[in-house]
């Protein structure tokens, strides 16, 4: 008897527990999520955002987000998170300032994720000189497109993105994507007249895979010259992987890239010469004393050995 007891009393504690547990469980209910926009899935040909990821169109209010009626179509972008008015121009391929005049935009640092912005000149507008277009990371162990620079706003999924510091460098990105709206290639754009923009050693070649361009060998304070007539789009190290970096824009085809300089002596807008000293080489964020030297053709990389003289 004493043991069937035993029993029966172990068996209504058992109960009682699966009975609490399932109690508990029901009250708690799932875990709540905070909706602080309504969204959609963004269709996989829509080049201006990142394809399959979800787009918030309306703003925490339930307002829709600016320029929303436009998302999808060609010369317009959709703010991802991360993103800054100056990292969209590269992505783009326009100027930043010019991106903020087309749309309006009183503050360009505060910008929504989701928020739809023109990229590319209205009807009768002009462009002044333009950024390098880009959409992703240099290549695929570098990531850093999606890691806005220390006191450089960014967009930040889903509220508005904060005001940023006048003298914030932006974070350009230089990647293998063309830009979102392709732009007729000049038959004049063809002719540049490349020369090579260091006199040292070749030390590695261009892989598509895993080098963007030719790494050239020297010395600590070695001359780095403009492959070509240019203007200066960039100057900055704002790229993780690149150190000291300038980027030229020769015209609407084709911009190179110089980076690892010990020394920039050049300055954003300003315009080179085929020839000029732009910087000093160096080893700034690489493990050698090299420059790193890109040429892109509507933003996709491409052998540069293909394009200067030989030597």
């Amino acid at each position: 008897m004493q043991g069937i007891g035993n029993r029966g009393w172990l068996a209504g504690v058992t109960l009682l527990a699966a009975l609490l547990i399932a109690g508990c469980a029901a009250k708690r209910g799932p875990v709540p999520v905070e909706d602080r926009g309504t969204m959609i899935s963004a269709p996989a040909a829509a080049a201006p955002g990142a394809p399959g990821t979800p787009l918030i169109t309306t703003d925490a209010s339930g307002k829709p987000l600016p320029g929303i009626e436009n998302y999808g179509k060609p010369g317009y972008y959709a703010v991802r998170p991360g993103d800054t008015i100056r990292r969209i121009g590269t992505e783009t391929g326009q100027n930043w300032r010019d991106i903020a005049r087309w749309n309006n935009l009183e503050n360009p640092d505060l910008i929504e994720v989701g928020q739809v912005l023109r990229v590319i000149p209205p009807a009768g507008a002009a462009a002044t000189a333009a950024v390098p277009p880009a959409s992703a990371a240099a290549d695929a162990t570098r990531t850093a497109a999606a890691t806005p620079s220390a006191g450089t706003p960014s967009a930040a999924a889903p509220a508005p993105a904060a005001a940023a510091s006048a003298a914030a460098k932006p974070t350009p990105s230089i990647v293998t994507a063309s830009p979102a709206t392709p732009a007729a290639t000049a038959s004049g754009d063809e002719d540049v007249g490349w020369i090579w923009p260091a006199q040292g050693s070749l030390i590695a070649g261009f892989d598509e895979a895993k080098n963007k361009g030719l790494d050239i060998g020297g010395k600590a304070g070695d001359s780095v010259l403009a492959a070509a007539d240019g203007r200066v789009v960039y100057a900055g190290a704002g790229l993780r992987g690149y150190g000291n970096l300038i980027i030229l824009k020769h015209n609407n085809t084709y911009l190179t890239a110089y980076a690892h300089n010990r020394t920039l002596l050049v300055k954003e807008d300003q315009s080179v010469q085929k020839g000029q000293k732009i910087a000093e080489m160096g080893n700034s964020d690489a493990d050698r004393v090299k420059l790193h030297f890109e040429i892109r053709r509507q933003g996709k990389p491409v052998d540069p050995a293909r394009y200067l003289p030989a030597r």
